[in-house]
């Protein structure tokens, strides 16, 4: 691992109080890979072998259902994925895949449960990392039962312009595809719903969204701090 690697995984929140002799413990035995985009990394049903770390790319968690299949999460870097299977030692229930060429960082499940067994402040901080990604899956419930197609899209729009630098100018960042299992929606109704978003402020140019009316668009998404954060 690069020493400009390390830096920025023991800034994760999970990492970052720990002695370094423990962290060097912990990451006895990781390794880090390149992956290109739309490998599947981990499969639902499979015992967790290892706590992934995203240091470069996007990566989409989904699951199936028979014929079925949605997008659960979007996770940028720098972020793990996915704690709680591996701390209880137990399978996925999610899977995962790179949107785009990736660098995951990949340590030992083994080397996770003995240090939550030992050190308590990575056991607090395991905990933290657990609850918050309770919390989110709590708000992405919330959007997705309580707001139209319409607002949840806004409120998307709205986020990721925030993300780019609120230049109110939104690159899709993956497939409409993606964002519309991401929303709940099918591919259609993402497109019906994104031309109605015409008369509240925004146009579209391919994959990229144009905000024209800030103010339009909010009155639209409505969004809530009990429902789109801060975490």
């Amino acid at each position: 691992m690069r020493d400009s690697d390390r830096t920025v995984i023991r800034a994760l929140a999970l990492f970052r109080e720990i002695a370094e002799a423990e962290f060097d413990r912990l990451i006895e035995g990781a390794f880090l890979q390149r992956f290109p985009m739309h490998v599947v990394l981990i499969n639902e049903g499979e015992h967790a072998d290892f706590l992934h770390i995203i240091v470069e790319g996007v990566v989409e968690l989904f699951a199936r259902y028979e014929a079925r299949e949605t997008t659960i999460e979007i996770l940028q870097p720098v972020t793990t994925f996915i704690p709680a299977a591996v701390v209880r030692d137990d399978v996925y229930l999610k899977s995962a895949r790179t949107l785009a060429p990736s660098r995951i960082l990949m340590i030992p499940a083994t080397n996770v449960r003995e240090m939550f067994g030992r050190d308590p402040v990575f056991a607090r901080a395991v905990v933290d990392e657990v609850a918050l990604r309770y919390r989110r899956l709590v708000r992405a419930l919330k959007d997705q039962k309580l707001r139209t197609g319409a607002e949840r899209l806004a409120n998307w729009i709205l986020e990721t312009d925030r993300q780019q630098g609120s230049r109110g100018r939104v690159s899709m960042p993956y497939e409409k595809r993606t964002l519309s299992a991401l929303l709940g929606m099918t591919p259609e109704n993402l497109s019906r719903t994104l031309a109605s978003l015409t008369a509240h402020g925004i146009s579209g140019n391919g994959r990229e969204i144009l905000i024209s009316d800030r103010d339009a668009l909010l009155r639209c998404a409505r969004p809530d701090p009990l429902i789109d954060g801060p975490e």
